[in-house]
């Protein structure tokens, strides 16, 4: 009865728009309250958690990254480059968004750094053009955002890794696979709909040349700078997060011209976003220890226990849940309230915990793009302008193409898991 009337305390100051990582620390303190427990202890061990954690320091970083790697210029030399790969075909436009979204999202490691960077950029593009509806472009926008998450560097495969104790450097393996399948199944979702709709061809794409590679190279050389030094035991992933943002303070100072007031203003967007975040991570700290000292991950295990499910029905089960929860909730929040709860039974379930994780994070970056409450799909609306109740339906066919990516990594194991055992993770 106490943790229910500490989740009603939760859902109440949820929806009454208190931010998230308030509303769990005001409903884990009013579950010490009512428990008779001192505060100070457990405020105690959350700060000893917080700063034990080498690992988090990768994330403000990657978040400088991202804010540095925005800019216009780096933005222009991808689409360029995409538009040359796809332009020339039928609806190439908004395959090109497709594909300059995957290739960003090497950057970023952020679905809504995507849909507000380049998912705008290539939305207003389309809507330029004439031959894409408002709806539309958002919709395509809103679905390709949803890629970059998979990508190194992954913000929610880092917090998946912290919280699941498994390998960062397995988790950005695991998520090449199905996101390049992401791609692949949205680019032919976009082609089939062209054909059926007419869609226009890009008859200004700039023609495949080694200028325009060269031009995109600098860009492009930062996910595999990541990947190369991790894998080859060069530096852990919070050191590699330090060289990502040392290469794009150079690539902006050198390449792109930027200046300092630009990197000033990056810094400042970094510390604003890592406070948010900062506030989710305490919050979810202390809401895990109440739920933990409720008793509920051993209540689940003895429900678990005596289901028996089969491990394909026990992904399928939660797939549905956390298609649903992500639609609602934030990304993070999800990993952190409730992949401590979740792990342990899939592990015992026999099920690989970096397959677990792909699996996870798939369905919780499909459910932003996913009606009616999709973040990604309301952060375009607000962005383009486009009705709401068009980018619904539009994004339908998009995010169907996107669930037979999910269906196929939940039951074949090897999507996922096939390139971190072949490097001998």
């Amino acid at each position: 009865m106490i943790l229910a009337a500490a989740f009603a305390i939760f859902v109440v100051l949820a929806v009454s728009g208190t931010p998230i990582g308030l509303a769990m620390m005001g409903s884990g303190f009013a579950y010490l309250f009512i428990t008779h427990q001192d505060p100070g202890l457990v405020v105690d061990q959350v700060m000893n958690s917080l700063y034990d954690s080498y690992l988090l320091i990768a994330v403000p970083l990657f978040i400088f990254v991202a804010n540095m790697m925005g800019g216009g210029g780096v933005l222009d030399r991808l689409f360029a480059l995409s538009a040359a790969t796809l332009g020339r075909r039928r609806g190439g436009l908004a395959q090109a968004n497709v594909a300059t979204n995957l290739v960003f999202s090497g950057m970023s490691g952020s679905a809504v750094a995507d849909a507000a960077g380049p998912g705008l950029v290539v939305a207003r593009m389309m809507i330029a053009s004439g031959g894409y509806t408002r709806g539309f472009a958002a919709a395509t926008s809103a679905a390709a955002a949803t890629i970059g998450p998979l990508v190194p560097p992954s913000i929610p495969m880092i917090f998946y890794a912290l919280i699941a104790n498994t390998s960062v450097a397995a988790m950005f393996l695991a998520g090449l696979v199905p996101a390049c399948l992401m791609a692949a199944s949205l680019i032919v979702a976009i082609r089939l709909l062209a054909r059926r709709r007419n869609f226009p061809v890009m008859t200004n794409a700039p023609p495949m040349s080694v200028g325009l590679v060269l031009r995109a190279l600098p860009a492009l050389s930062l996910p595999v700078l990541l990947v190369t030094i991790i894998y080859a035991g060069v530096a852990t992933p919070t050191e590699a997060a330090a060289v990502a943002a040392a290469y794009a303070v150079v690539l902006a100072l050198v390449v792109e011209r930027t200046s300092l007031a630009s990197i000033y203003r990056a810094i400042v967007e970094t510390v604003r976003a890592i406070a948010t975040v900062g506030m989710i991570i305490v919050g979810a700290f202390v809401f895990n220890y109440m739920v933990a000292d409720a008793g509920l991950p051993q209540v689940l295990a003895k429900v678990l226990a005596a289901w028996h499910p089969a491990p394909l029905l026990f992904l399928l089960a939660l797939n549905v849940l956390f298609l649903v929860l992500a639609s609602v909730l934030d990304a993070i929040t999800m990993l952190l309230v409730l992949v401590p709860l979740l792990v342990p039974l899939a592990v015992s379930l026999g099920i690989n915990p970096v397959q677990f994780g792909v699996v996870l994070i798939l369905n919780m970056m499909i459910g932003l793009a996913l009606p009616p409450h999709g973040l990604l799909l309301f952060v375009m609306h607000s962005l383009t302008e486009a009705p709401i109740g068009d980018i619904f339906r539009e994004v339908i066919p998009l995010v169907a193409s996107l669930l037979v990516v999910l269906a196929a990594t939940t039951l074949i194991p090897a999507i996922s898991l096939a390139l971190p055992h072949a490097l001998g993770y």
